[in-house]
């Protein structure tokens, strides 16, 4: 028996990883720890939200004495931690919000699962989500690999280089078992429409620019966010404790071809004539500290444990456009903030 807690859990990538978990593994008990704050969304799991085995906490992992209560009354076996700001556009206006929850947050982690496992680490796991950009900047060939050196350039990236390394010496200091994956740029449905490719399908849907930064040649390995919970599945359950596991797609796109491609794959969709979404498209003046290319190579997770990409990006891609068409509502309400009321909705009353 797991009782396994998930942070984040209604967030987008591990909305799809609590999905897999509570539908895969029926005598698991899956606990789903969510601040709910602006890119947390309980209605990414309204489908199995009534599930026996799906247990949701709002709690910020900033809050000691409520990690503590929840390690306590669910008795915690696992953990899975995706909680975490992510978006790197807002760690350069706002760089306190992510020291506080990836540094701070995870420490708070680390310890309450250090102090309730102490009676017998080595049946439990930390498993800690990260992400390719601890790494920095690529030049035009080579890859990251588990063993690159870790170079951030933006607070983002370097507030999950630091939680990385808290994770890791926990490790070493206290003997926390534990497994690290870094993954690279995710896409897929559920996204919340500040990240490139859901920010461009809602514009093109309402007519808006598309910009692009810079010379739009940016380059990044595309993950499919289905994919990317199979990987942590695998990982979690077959993964050697105390390594680090990258995760990628093998699929590199320059911004600029990605978002000629979205616009292409809409116009067919919209009935469109074509080139009219790419009409769209405005260059804006670049972010600072922009990393000029990421790239993944996921030999590793391939090798040890049999993981590869089950879609092209194409596909992939073609299926999330789909998905934003056929879940407008949700769309429109995470635009509006109204995704806020689902919690009042199905929680505060209970």
């Amino acid at each position: 028996m797991k009782n396994i807690l998930i942070t984040g859990g209604a967030g987008f990538i591990g909305s799809h990883v609590v999905r897999l978990f509570v539908t895969k593994y029926p005598a698991y008990k899956i606990i789903n720890l969510d601040a709910l704050t602006y890119a947390g969304n309980l209605e990414n799991l309204s489908d199995i939200d009534q599930s026996p085995n799906y247990f949701f906490e709002r709690v910020n992992i900033l809050d000691v004495p409520e990690l503590e209560r929840v390690f306590n009354e669910h008795q915690i076996t696992d953990v899975v931690h995706l909680a975490a700001e992510s978006h790197v556009d807002r760690s350069i206006h706002s760089p306190l919000d992510f020291v506080y929850t990836n540094i701070v947050g995870t420490v708070n982690l680390l310890n309450a699962a250090k102090q309730y496992w102490k009676a017998d680490l080595e049946n439990h796991l930390f498993y800690h989500v990260s992400t390719d950009e601890v790494y920095g900047a690529l030049g035009a060939t080579g890859f990251f690999t588990e063993s690159t050196p870790y170079h951030p350039n933006s607070p983002y990236s370097a507030s999950k280089a630091s939680s990385d390394h808290f994770v890791r010496a926990y490790g070493e200091t206290y003997g926390l078992p534990f497994v690290i994956s870094n993954c690279s740029n995710n896409y897929g449905p559920y996204h919340f429409p500040e990240k490139l490719i859901p920010l461009f399908i809602n514009n093109i849907i309402t007519k808006r620019p598309l910009p692009v930064y810079g010379d739009g040649l940016y380059t990044r390995d595309w993950l499919y966010v289905k994919d990317h919970a199979i990987a942590i599945d695998l990982v979690f359950h077959k993964g050697k404790k105390d390594e680090t596991y990258n995760i990628g797609g093998f699929n590199e796109w320059r911004n600029i071809d990605l978002v000629k491609l979205l616009c292409k794959q809409m116009d067919e969709k919209l009935g469109n004539q074509p080139g009219t979404s790419d009409a769209l498209i405005t260059y804006v003046k670049d972010r600072p500290g922009h990393d000029r290319r990421y790239a993944i190579d996921a030999t590793k997770i391939n090798v040890e444990l049999g993981w590869k990409p089950s879609v092209t990006f194409e596909q992939g891609l073609s299926e999330t456009i789909d998905w934003f068409f056929d879940n407008q509502e949700w769309l429109n309400n995470v635009t509006s903030g109204a995704y806020s009321k689902y919690y009042d909705h199905m929680y505060e009353n209970r």
